[in-house]
């Protein structure tokens, strides 16, 4: 078992192990020998290396839109495929123009595409965001699948629902970033919830007594 999120000693960032947990990634160095040799395939190491690039030139200087497209103009990706949420189509339609205005060739694809009635899942009346109603199912594999069609080079997720991400990831055939992931109570900013895990949320989001 792995426990990173535990530790206060960070020796993989300092490249003092001394100290380190028993259980530290860092004293494997078989797997880790073994892991790095997947760096030397072409496409892991052009990704590898222009995201340190891009990190250190962008610094607390630029956003995650402005690191995006040095990312993918580093990669040489100019076809780019925009995974998006119907709950956030204003936002996809302002970053779709910043793409092209940028020199990108852009595949938007939203989460209703095919019009698939949730009823095709089994859903039921009493199981619908809205009962009653007709209410397509968000397609994520429909999104993946387009932009496959479409041969893009890079795809970004903007937005999608916890588990239709996971369907979009899944079969994906290009490289995957993330814009932005949904959260409608806290304005799409989800890690909020952990800073107020120990005050305000701390009731929702730790069982009685742990």
């Amino acid at each position: 078992m792995y426990t990173c999120a535990s530790c206060k000693i960070h020796g993989c960032k300092t490249g003092d192990f001394s100290n380190v947990p028993k259980n530290c990634p860092c004293l494997e160095k078989d797997n880790v020998e073994k892991i790095k040799k997947y760096y030397a395939e072409e496409e892991n190491k052009k990704i590898a290396y222009n995201a340190a690039l891009v990190e250190a030139e962008g610094y607390c200087k630029k956003t995650r839109v402005e690191e995006t497209m040095d990312f993918a103009k580093k990669c040489g990706y100019k076809k780019i495929g925009l995974a998006f949420c119907i709950g956030l189509s204003k936002e996809a339609e302002i970053f779709q123009r910043i793409l092209i205005a940028n020199g990108f060739e852009v595949n938007s694809i939203i989460c209703k595409n095919g019009s698939v009635p949730k009823e095709f899942m089994g859903i039921k009346e009493d199981e619908k965001v809205r009962p009653c109603t007709y209410e397509p199912m968000c397609n994520p594999i429909g999104q993946a699948e387009f932009l496959n069609k479409s041969n893009t080079d890079l795809n970004i997720l903007l937005g999608l629902c916890v588990g239709h991400d996971t369907l979009f990831i899944k079969h994906s055939n290009a490289p995957i970033t993330v814009l932005g992931v949904k959260d409608r109570v806290l304005a799409h900013n989800p890690i909020a919830a952990l800073y107020m895990a120990d005050g305000y949320y701390k009731n929702r989001m730790f069982p009685e007594g742990k």
